[in-house]
């Protein structure tokens, strides 16, 4: 098993809140992320997949190929968007960091067993100070 990581960037608007919450509710709970004019991030997202090595090829995935689906499915979704008002996938969801790294995992899974990968991580940083990692949905 050999696992390898492609590294994308994307800038984003987004306000944590919820709409059954007072303003003073949704500030205390999110502080200044509850802005109603918006803030923004310059998001950096690590996608791992996991997998064989093809020996006709060397490769587990050609990395020109993960980046255009990252960009196709993600990328062109979320950059330099308002992740609560243009992003398909956030549709009715609080725009956390948490739910952003599993709505690209849901974008991503499936073309990455089409192209030969198992996804085994997403990793989110909205700041050099905050990151999260998903590894898909755990069956206990």
């Amino acid at each position: 098993m050999i696992y390898i990581t492609r590294r994308e960037s994307f800038n984003a608007a987004h306000r944590l809140f919820r709409s059954d919450w007072d303003i003073n509710k949704n500030f205390d709970v999110f502080g200044k992320c509850s802005n109603p004019l918006w803030h923004g991030h310059n998001y950096v997202l690590f996608v791992t997949v996991k997998g064989q090595v093809n020996p006709e090829t060397g490769f587990l995935v050609n990395l020109k190929e993960l980046s255009s689906i990252i960009k196709g499915l993600v990328l062109d979704k979320l950059d330099h968007k308002n992740l609560n008002l243009e992003v398909d996938f956030l549709a009715g969801k609080i725009t956390s960091t948490e739910n952003l790294a599993i709505g690209i995992w849901e974008q991503l899974q499936e073309p990455m067993r089409q192209l030969g990968a198992q996804l085994h991580s997403v990793r989110l940083h909205e700041t050099e100070n905050n990151s999260v990692e998903y590894f898909g949905k755990t069956i206990l």
